[in-house]
């Protein structure tokens, strides 16, 4: 049991009715502290974004572009190249959660680098959700760009000989994604937790910002990971026959 964090604590204080009412609609039972850390910092995580991006607008001009919009204009471009490379055609179309899910990861993996706050990431429950996400999205867009038959002909190899023997490695397959992008980015991010508390508590001065440094280091590289395997199973699932 992970001890609460300051805004855990708030949302359990003063908001024990609102969360409490959420697990009654999913057929939970009310418990005296409804709010778990990864669920406080989730909703931390989506507030901090909508706030960053509502600031973005207002400051957007096509003469004098400010350094925010000149970050977020690089990673832009940077999304949109990969997204490119990665899909056969049309990645323009998916875009859109292709950004969502780098820029949450993201800035679920960066705020744990602020003292007293904790990634979302190093519990299971978010990379979990995550994952699920993009499985329900690859496997929808790709019924949606080729249907349904041809679909689910992937599935069977590129010989009907073979249909016996690639349909249920194809299922496999495809079961265990969602278990192989949860387990490395959880793992990956609870690991590096551990080691820069571990070292924060054993250093002092400037030494701990070197394991701070390596911790902003392991969010940015499994933020793209996570995205870039996202994008190889929506160019997958969408690539027509030649």
């Amino acid at each position: 049991m992970h001890e609460e964090i300051w805004i855990t604590k708030l949302f359990n204080d003063h908001l024990a009715g609102l969360g409490n009412g959420a697990l009654n609609l999913v057929g939970w039972p009310s418990v005296p502290r409804p709010w778990t850390n990864y669920v406080a910092m989730e909703l931390l995580v989506a507030a901090l974004i909508m706030l960053v991006f509502a600031m973005l607008k207002s400051r957007l001009s096509a003469d004098r572009p400010g350094k925010m919009q000149q970050t977020f204009e690089l990673i832009y471009e940077f999304v949109d190249s990969q997204g490119k490379e990665q899909v056969e055609q049309h990645s323009d179309r998916y875009f859109s959660f292709f950004g969502t899910i780098f820029i949450f990861i993201l800035f679920s993996n960066l705020i744990g680098v602020i003292p007293t706050m904790e990634s979302p990431t190093m519990y299971p429950s978010v990379p979990l959700g995550c994952a699920a996400a993009v499985f329900l999205y690859y496997n929808y867009v790709g019924i949606r760009e080729v249907g349904i038959w041809s679909y689910l002909k992937h599935f069977a190899g590129p010989l009907w000989w073979l249909a016996p023997l690639m349909i249920p490695i194809e299922i496999i397959s495809h079961c265990a994604r969602p278990m192989s992008l949860t387990i490395r980015l959880f793992a990956n991010m609870y690991a590096g937790e551990q080691i820069t508390m571990v070292f924060l508590g054993l250093t002092f001065l400037g030494v701990p910002a070197v394991f701070m440094g390596l911790h902003v280091f392991v969010s940015l590289i499994q933020a793209y990971v996570f995205m870039v395997l996202t994008m190889l199973y929506v160019g997958a699932a969408t690539a027509h026959e030649h």
